[in-house]
C-alpha cells in the first residue's frame, strides 16, 4: 500500500502504486505543432523536487470569492454577453475517485466568436462588451465545482496554413498553495475540429484525448435555458487528465 498526499494537504492509503504510463503524454517535439519545434528541449530531463515554500504557499484566501466568480455570463458588467448558454461542471477527484474539496479552480475562454479579450487576439471576430472571459470557484466537499458560461468560438491561428483551434475552455487547479497547479483544456463533445487540431493530435493515445472531451450532459442542462457539459479533473493515476504544465499530475 502506497501512502500519498492529496490536494486537500492530508496524507491518504491510496492502494497500490499507480504506475504511470509514459505513453499518456506526448513527445516534447512535434513538428506538427509548430511552437514545439522552438520550445523542445535539446537535453535530457532533470527532476526537481517541489520546494517548502511551493508546498506550504502563498495560499490563495478562499473568502476572495465573489458571487458571481463562476458565472462568466454576468460578472464583467452585469449585462448579460452573447452566446450559447451553457453549464460546465464536474468534481476534482484523485486516483481512486474520491473528491478533493476546497480546489480553487480557474477557466478563461474565448467569447462566443472565438475570439478573446487580450490585446495580442486580432482574429476578425468582434468582441463581446459583457464577455470578460474568465473565471473562478472552490471545489465542494465532495470536490463537485460548476460554472456559467457561453460556448466558446473556435478560431483560426497561425500554425500552419489553415489551422483552427476547436471550442475549447482553458482550467487551472491550484493545490494548497500557488506552486501548485495543474493546467488543462477541455473540448466539447461532438466537435469535428477536435481531430484535426494538431494541438491535440500531439497526444498519443486516444484514451488521453478522451479524457479532455466533456460529454453533453443533458440531466443538468436547464429547460429553455442552457445545455450541461461534464467535466472531471483527475489529478493522478491510469485516468489522470492531460496537464499541459505538469505531466505527472499532483
Amino acid at each position: 500500500m502506497t501512502p500519498s498526499k492529496t490536494l486537500d494537504g492530508n496524507s491518504h492509503d491510496s492502494g497500490p502504486l499507480f504506475f504511470r504510463d509514459r505513453d499518456w503524454h506526448p513527445a516534447a517535439y512535434t513538428p506538427g505543432y509548430k511552437t514545439s519545434m522552438t520550445r523542445a528541449p535539446h537535453r535530457a530531463l532533470v527532476a526537481l523536487s517541489s520546494t517548502l515554500s511551493e508546498q506550504t504557499g502563498p495560499a490563495f484566501g478562499h473568502d476572495m470569492i465573489g458571487e458571481r466568480d463562476n458565472n462568466l455570463i454576468v460578472n464583467f458588467t452585469g449585462q448579460p454577453a452573447i452566446g450559447e448558454r451553457i453549464i460546465m461542471h464536474g468534481r476534482v477527484l484523485d486516483e481512486n475517485g474520491r473528491g478533493i474539496p476546497d480546489v480553487l479552480v480557474e477557466i478563461w475562454q474565448a467569447n462566443a466568436g472565438g475570439r478573446y479579450r487580450h490585446k495580442k487576439d486580432g482574429y476578425l471576430a468582434p468582441l463581446d462588451p459583457n464577455f470578460g472571459g474568465c473565471g473562478r470557484t472552490i471545489s465542494g466537499p465532495d470536490g463537485s465545482y460548476e460554472f456559467l458560461t457561453v460556448r466558446p468560438g473556435a478560431y483560426p491561428w497561425p500554425n500552419h496554413v489553415n489551422n483552427w483551434r476547436p471550442m475549447h475552455i482553458h482550467v487551472s487547479v491550484f493545490g494548497t498553495g500557488f506552486g501548485q497547479r495543474l493546467i488543462t483544456q477541455m473540448y466539447f463533445e461532438g466537435d469535428p475540429l477536435i481531430a484535426k487540431c494538431p494541438i491535440v493530435n500531439t497526444i498519443g493515445q486516444q484514451k488521453a484525448i478522451e479524457a479532455l472531451v466533456a460529454p453533453l450532459d443533458m440531466n443538468r442542462a436547464i429547460p429553455m435555458d442552457c445545455l450541461a457539459y461534464r467535466f472531471d479533473i483527475v489529478l493522478r493515476g491510469r485516468r489522470q487528465s492531460f496537464f499541459e504544465n505538469r505531466k505527472e499530475g499532483m
